[in-house]
């Protein structure tokens, strides 16, 4: 097998488990790359499984590096939360012969692009998580307007609006209001941030279609994409959003599922702690 040995190096112990996993990987394979800055481009090299060692915002680095060309992904946790990576280093030491001998399954995900203004015209880029619209300083507020398939849905004014797919919906978007989607449902979530009219609610809609914002009034507006600033926007500027060609993928070994991690990671189902008799003494 071939892989890629990535991670982020700013996180405790990454270092001292790529070390003690690349031994075990160049006895079973070849490291076609290891990068724990992340900073080489991967879109021209060719693998069957890349190891991302940090948290899920290296993963999200991992999925841009990759480009066009993904390779399956099974992230080993050494962050806080974790939904993406959702192994310890010595869950993955454990089960690597079970990956080694193929016995996981790959899931699918969806990608999007962002089409943006840049000062030289606009550009376009690759993501995973969620586009989001905003002001870029507290007490500023944006007007924005909500087109899908080229029909006006609603007239925004607020902090921002995010564009999530169903891995974002974990994300950002959770923060501010926006449902838990399964990681596999071919759609996107728009969820508001501090909407100035309780009426606006996040609103799911198919991934097959075309989403832009359009900005009616700024004062200081900007769009990030996986937490990544693109650049400021102005009055008039169209920020679209639509299916990627490219899926990325997720290695899930047996006994770890998407509903055992939001449990997990969310704490949902733990017992409370309730004291049925008054403290000895």
């Amino acid at each position: 097998m071939r892989f890629f040995l990535l991670g982020n190096d700013r996180k405790p112990q990454v270092r001292a488990e790529a070390a003690r996993l690349r031994p075990l990987l160049e006895r079973a394979g070849e490291v076609v790359a290891f990068d724990l800055r992340q900073e080489q481009d991967l879109s021209g090299l060719v693998a069957d499984l890349a190891i991302v060692l940090g948290g899920d915002g290296a993963i999200l680095r991992a999925a841009r590096q990759m480009g066009y060309r993904q390779v399956p992904v099974l992230g080993v946790n050494l962050g806080k939360l974790g939904f993406l990576a959702d192994l310890s280093p010595d869950e993955l030491v454990a089960c690597l012969p079970q990956v080694l001998r193929g016995e996981t399954r790959v899931t699918s995900h969806l990608m999007f692009e962002c089409d943006y203004p840049t000062p030289g015209g606009r550009a376009t880029v690759l993501g995973l998580n969620e586009v989001v619209v905003h002001a870029r300083t507290i007490g500023h507020v944006s007007e924005l307007e909500l087109g899908i398939d080229g029909e006006p849905v609603t007239h925004f004014t607020g902090d921002g609006l995010i564009l999530s797919t169903p891995v974002g919906s974990t994300a950002h978007s959770l923060s501010a209001g926006g449902p838990v989607l399964s990681q596999e449902l071919p759609a996107f979530v728009i969820t508001p941030i501090c909407p100035h009219t309780l009426t606006y609610r996040p609103l799911v809609d198919a991934a097959g279609k075309r989403y832009t914002v359009t900005v009616r009034r700024a004062e200081g507006a900007a769009v990030t994409a996986d937490g990544q600033a693109l650049g400021r926007l102005a009055e008039g500027d169209v920020v679209a959003v639509r299916r990627a060609g490219v899926a990325f993928h997720l290695v899930k070994v047996a006994g770890r599922t998407y509903y055992q991690t939001l449990r997990d990671k969310l704490r949902w189902g733990t017992p409370p702690n309730y004291r049925t008799e008054p403290p000895a003494g």
